[in-house]
């Protein structure tokens, strides 16, 4: 990760990071030692910062086990401890993709379906991916799948403008395996390393959003037998514990093979990123921490929770 990178995600995590600490520290004030009511508490710090029921008492039982040899502590011990045993979780669902956007992709093309409901960022976070690798050097193409809304296929429009890269699109309606095809097909006779297709998220009927997807997937195979290679679900880190259900919802309906979180600047309930990858044992890949065109980043579990609890 690159200064730039990690400047934007201390600044971005800042809300949560200013909750919980200060949180930890009206925890332990006054305390020489971690009993029940301390755990309690702690408890509840977790929680309102949404890491969720099954992460946080995941957490608690690991600290449990380890203050029981010594019960005293001062803040700066349990920011270690949580920071060591938060770490030690993100590291079970690391990912196997790439340290970062220079990294060399492990197929070319390398395909990736993007799929998530309206509102989550989800065309934004596409328009962002695409700028990044092709800041790195690498050739990108689009496909405007999400041909349900008129308003998706301008959006990808305007984003691959931006970011610089092309866009293959037939406008609203058309079939979007036709053009996830058209898309791939025309990866390949370019020789592009990377293909981003946007899919429509109508998770409201899991049998036509399969459906979908599995038609999608064996058009593209006709031109390149493994892909997609990649599905990535865009999910709103802000909406925290609806962020989860919608993960949920997804992975039943979905082999989704990575997460990204959006939005994760504009909300003090950063924790979600923990819960989700340890509840779902699907990795997260990338996080926004702002509004601008490099404000996504790769995921860095370590830098992640240096960000989240500070140096």
């Amino acid at each position: 990760m690159g200064i730039l990178d990690k400047l934007g995600l201390t600044r971005g995590m800042e809300k949560t990071r200013t909750g919980l600490l200060g949180k930890l520290g009206r925890l332990v004030a006054g305390k020489d030692r971690i009993d029940d009511e301390v755990l309690d508490e702690l408890e509840e710090v977790l929680l309102t910062s949404d890491v969720g029921v099954k992460t946080t008492l995941a957490i608690i039982n690991r600290v449990e086990d380890r203050v029981k040899r010594d019960k005293y502590l001062s803040s700066a011990e349990l920011n270690r401890m949580l920071r060591e045993e938060i770490t030690a979780l993100l590291k079970a669902h690391e990912s196997a993709r790439p340290a970062d956007f220079d990294a060399t992709l492990p197929n070319k093309p390398h395909v990736v379906l993007v799929v998530g409901v309206n509102g989550v960022g989800k065309t934004t976070t596409i328009g962002k991916l695409a700028s990044r690798y092709r800041k790195a050097g690498k050739s990108v193409i689009l496909g405007a799948a999400d041909t349900f809304r008129a308003a998706a296929v301008q959006q990808l429009t305007i984003w691959s403008e931006r970011a610089g890269v092309p866009l293959v699109q037939q406008g609203q309606d058309a079939d979007p395996a036709a053009v996830a095809y058209d898309t791939v097909a025309a990866a390949v006779a370019r020789g592009c390393d990377l293909v981003i297709i946007d899919t429509a998220g109508r998770l409201h009927n899991k049998t036509a959003l399969m459906g979908e997807l599995g038609k999608i997937k064996r058009v593209m195979a006709k031109v390149v037998p493994d892909a997609p290679h990649e599905i990535l679900l865009v999910l709103d880190a802000s909406t925290g514990q609806n962020a989860m259900q919608q993960a949920k919802a997804f992975t039943e309906a979905v082999d989704i093979t990575g997460l990204a979180l959006t939005k994760l600047d504009g909300t003090a309930k950063g924790g979600i990123v923990i819960g989700i990858s340890a509840e779902l044992d699907v990795p997260v890949k990338y996080i926004g921490v702002g509004e601008g065109i490099d404000d996504l980043q790769v995921f860095d579990r370590e830098q992640f929770v240096e960000a989240l609890f500070g140096d």
